[in-house]
């Protein structure tokens, strides 16, 4: 497993997964559904210096933003199981363009935006090509959920090869115990360091 300290800043990307108004502002989707957790809510100013870090030492920042893709009139395609999950989802959440969509403003802009239509960043989007454009080589991964696009990202790249390190504290669930455990289950697949970490390593090459 590749280490952090082997990376080379100018071709590693900072990728954050699914920090948008409609997860995270209280006016967003999930905030009117009382859907939130305060693990969640203080992601993006814990992520926000490695952005701002890397950016310096060369590197990208890329965010993936889920989305629920517009039909005639508006309506969502919702696959079943979410839609069972997740009863609130209605016309205009996630919809491209909307504000909800968008990533936070404490993170705005990313250099890149991935819209995915499911956990993994990877899955049916233009992620891969824009790595391969920009010679990116490497991945620091954070956002929401640890157990779910967090996690099925990171296995993603572990399946093609590209090392990653995983902010141990710049992801977060819903439940402490799902993003204690998924931290666990992934100790094999990504290295995980602390967003203070990072950022010490990232001031230190430049």
């Amino acid at each position: 497993m590749t280490a952090l300290f082997d990376l080379d800043p100018a071709r590693t990307a900072l990728l954050t997964i699914d920090l948008q108004n409609d997860f995270l502002h209280p006016d967003g989707t999930y905030g009117r559904a009382g859907q939130t957790a305060e693990a969640i809510a203080a992601l993006p100013d814990r992520i926000r210096p490695v952005r701002d870090a890397l950016r310096t030492s060369g590197g990208t920042y890329i965010s993936a933003q889920f989305t629920l893709v517009p039909g005639p009139g508006g309506e969502p395609l919702i696959s079943p199981h979410l839609k069972t999950l997740r009863p609130f989802l209605a016309k205009g959440d996630f919809a491209p363009g909307a504000w909800g969509h968008c990533l936070v403003d404490a993170l705005a802009p990313a250099d890149y935006t991935i819209e995915k239509v499911a956990y993994s960043a990877f899955y049916q989007t233009r992620f891969e090509f824009i790595l391969r454009k920009t010679g990116i080589e490497a991945l620091i991964v954070g956002g929401i959920v640890t157990n779910g696009g967090v996690a099925s990202t990171l296995r993603d790249a572990h399946l093609r090869d590209i090392p990653t390190v995983m902010l141990r504290d710049g992801c977060a669930a819903f439940r402490q115990d799902d993003h204690d455990a998924t931290l666990q289950a992934l100790r094999t697949v990504t290295a995980q360091e602390t967003c203070a970490s990072v950022r010490a390593w990232l001031e230190e090459t430049t």
